[in-house]
């Protein structure tokens, strides 16, 4: 087979995928394999970076014997954002858990680092708020509890990073350690301003300089491959991007102002900015991408359990039935709406615009009526609840309404949701029909990195196939729902520790 094409790795939360996306930008091979992510302690979420790295090589061979043995002219990753782990530069192997970005158990280093008065400095030189969302207390607690690591990272014996940085360890046969700018700002160890590791953040979290991986922007050559699993050597990976920035990217945020939100096992709502904005309302700035040393800031808003609450209310009603979250979803299709009924999914505290580390779930609004129906629809909306909070502090933050909203990732799938959704902020929700964007973002950028195509203006041909869900609730009923919702949030809030 005489084919040009880029191969493009996501490896997201519950699944690694591969895709081949060929020079006219359309999707020619795929497959994917799950990720098994573990529950230790109440709070701890956690995966194994070997078996990370195998779904990838799984994914990967079933991809390029669908392409008969043709190489890629390059490979991009995106990846689950501030998961992180800690391995032996002499070995490769890992010497503990990948701590997944979900996982609480931070928590009280978090509110540690806000008593001593930590919280304005540290928003005003990440971006981000003092929560275990993200990378900095978890890579410390790797350290603090895997034997002689602090030790061993400060002499250099050890290599951490996130999930990108790993696989393409694994990928170069540990000659590259590297991540990139859009990754690297969600560590909480990155100035944005300058975009370098701050010494002075680092001695905050105590990691020390020698574990962390080389700052590139997300499209440039990271290193070459070793042969594994059909891949052959001297294949230059030459894009790494955060997940859900890669999906931004693909959308066409590289070229238009416009809010992307990402529904996936948590969600995400990214907006390019203009210049690097610090949030007065409860949101995250971040580097979208870099290309060609030129940044691209962003405001985000991060949600923490979106589709997880469909699969925790699966696994409530079904057990292990593999049909256990179409089930939920059928169920919620059979009722009009929730019959009162509000599921607030704060298993693990509240994210953006709130920030509540203590808050607790809480179902709310139950009557002798209430059946598995409701509560299924109740888990749908508690997804476009959160969404509409974020979006709300988004247009606080800007000043001015967003258009549409652009929407991807598994759980936009459910029309009913989307439905809702669009009801919901007042405005269309238009969902992009390719269910892999994150993948193609990092191709698109895996193909400017190595000139496949020319520039950002060539990625402008590519247009994805979209539906569009247009409003149509009363307002006084939408109203009237919110209302609920911020009730339910506050009981929430007052349901923790």
């Amino acid at each position: 087979m005489s084919l040009t094409y880029v191969l493009a790795i996501d490896q997201g939360t519950t699944n690694t995928k591969v895709l081949a996306v060929n020079v006219q930008g359309v999707v020619v091979a795929q497959a994917s394999r799950p990720v098994t992510v573990t529950y230790p302690q109440p709070g701890w979420v956690e995966a194994n970076g070997e078996q990370i790295w195998q779904s990838v090589r799984a994914a990967m061979a079933d991809v390029l014997v669908q392409m008969q043995g043709a190489a890629p002219v390059a490979v991009g990753i995106s990846n689950q954002r501030e998961s992180v782990l800690v391995w032996d530069r002499k070995t490769g192997k890992p010497l503990g858990p990948v701590v997944v970005w979900q996982c609480r158990r931070t928590a009280d280093v978090c509110e540690r680092l806000r008593h001593q008065g930590w919280a304005p400095k540290l928003h005003q030189s990440t971006g981000l708020q003092i929560d275990p969302l993200f990378s900095a207390t978890k890579l410390r607690w790797l350290l603090d509890h895997i034997p002689q690591a602090a030790t061993r990272a400060a002499a250099g014996d050890l290599a951490a990073g996130t999930m990108d940085s790993w696989l393409l360890w694994n990928l170069t046969g540990g000659a590259s350690h590297a991540t990139d700018v859009s990754n690297a700002s969600r560590t909480q160890l990155l100035g944005l301003a300058d975009r370098h590791w701050q010494p002075e953040l680092l001695d905050v979290f105590g990691v020390p300089a020698q574990v962390l991986p080389q700052l590139q922007s997300s499209c440039g050559v990271f290193g070459h491959t070793v042969a594994a699993s059909g891949l052959p050597a001297g294949v230059p990976i030459t894009a790494l991007i955060a997940d859900s920035h890669a999906a931004l990217f693909a959308q066409g945020g590289h070229s238009a102002h416009g809010i992307k939100a990402t529904y996936g096992t948590g969600s995400s709502l990214l907006t390019p900015t203009a210049a690097l904005t610090f949030s007065r309302h409860g949101l995250s700035s971040t580097v979208a991408w870099q290309v060609a040393g030129v940044p691209t800031y962003a405001l985000e808003g991060n949600i923490a359990i979106s589709g997880a609450v469909v699969d925790w209310l699966s696994r409530l009603l079904f057990g292990d039935d593999p049909e256990a979250v179409s089930r939920v979803a059928a169920l919620a299709a059979t009722v009009e709406n929730s019959g009162g009924v509000y599921l607030v999914p704060a298993f693990v505290g509240l994210g953006a615009p709130h920030w509540n580390t203590d808050a607790r779930g809480v179902i709310c609004g139950l009557t002798r009526g209430t059946g598995p129906a409701q509560l299924a629809r109740a888990a749908l909306e508690a997804v476009a609840y959160q969404v509409k909070d974020v979006l709300t502090a988004m247009e606080a933050e800007q000043g001015e309404a967003f258009g549409a909203v652009w929407a991807d990732g598994g759980a936009s799938r459910n029309n009913q949701l989307m439905q809702f959704q669009a009801d919901l902020v007042d405005r269309p929700v238009v969902r992009a029909q390719a269910t892999d964007l994150s993948a193609l973002g990092a191709a698109y950028l895996a193909g400017l990195g190595c000139g496949l195509w020319a520039d950002l203006q060539a990625l402008q041909a590519f247009s994805l196939d979209r539906e569009r869900f247009a409003p149509r609730m009363p307002p006084a009923q939408r109203e009237r729902l919110y209302s609920g919702w911020q009730l339910a949030l506050r009981r929430a809030c007052l349901s923790g520790p």
